[in-house]
């Protein structure tokens, strides 16, 4: 499980490309994030399994054919820049929200408006999942926990702190560009046992009806 809380950035240093998967060679550019064989680490969201430890302090990870169908890796270049978020420890401090690295589609960039240092900007949701973004509630853009400040239509708005331009890959995007959204999980789950009846008991009918009512 992850954060959203990106803890540093990354570049591709090689794609190896086979039958059906891509193995990603990453440098990494903190020499505090450290990371070992087996581990799971975030890659603009996406949740990788480290396969080997380079000298140098980076990685590599294989993205299979599921997670290049689904996610900006299907695209991703030798040079471009990653945000890297390790998966949380035990004892650790939670504090973005549940994110797990299994992203549900791919959006775009519509739309920048600066906000004195910071910069508003609004995002197309892609069909499928657009029902289970709220206003005010979380959402995972490559990687980073955000809050959604506003949603009209296909399109979600959120805030984008000096903090986020300055640590993350925000900075460097531009509207067009495609990007990696992981919806809240506890939406997904809520759906889930509506579809299946589960939900469906003496308990508190009128509250049912209504998150049927908001996922139809």
């Amino acid at each position: 499980m992850f954060t959203g809380l990106i803890e540093t950035a990354g570049a591709i240093e090689k794609l190896t490309h086979k039958a059906q998967s891509v193995e990603l060679a990453i440098a990494v550019r903190s020499a505090e994030f450290t990371t070992g064989i087996g581990a799971s680490v975030a890659v603009n969201g996406v949740c990788l399994t480290v396969e080997t430890v380079m000298a140098a302090g980076g990685f590599t990870a294989t993205a299979v054919a599921e997670t290049l169908r689904r996610s900006t890796l299907g695209s991703a270049r030798v040079g471009d820049t990653v945000n890297l978020e390790r998966s949380l420890a035990a004892q650790g401090r939670f504090e973005g929200h549940i994110v797990l690295g299994h992203v549900d589609g791919v959006g775009k960039i519509i739309a920048d408006k600066r906000a004195g240092e910071s910069i508003e900007r609004s995002f197309e949701i892609p069909e499928g999942i657009r029902k289970f973004v709220a206003e005010k509630g979380s959402v995972a853009i490559d990687g980073i926990s955000l809050t959604v400040a506003s949603k009209a239509g296909a399109a979600i708005t959120v805030a984008l702190v000096p903090h986020t331009l300055a640590h993350t890959t925000m900075a460097h995007k531009r509207p067009g560009d495609i990007v990696n959204i992981e919806i809240d999980i506890l939406a997904r789950y809520i759906e889930t046992l509506l579809r299946s009846g589960a939900a469906k008991g003496p308990a508190d009918k009128s509250f049912t009806a209504a998150l049927e009512n908001f996922l139809a």
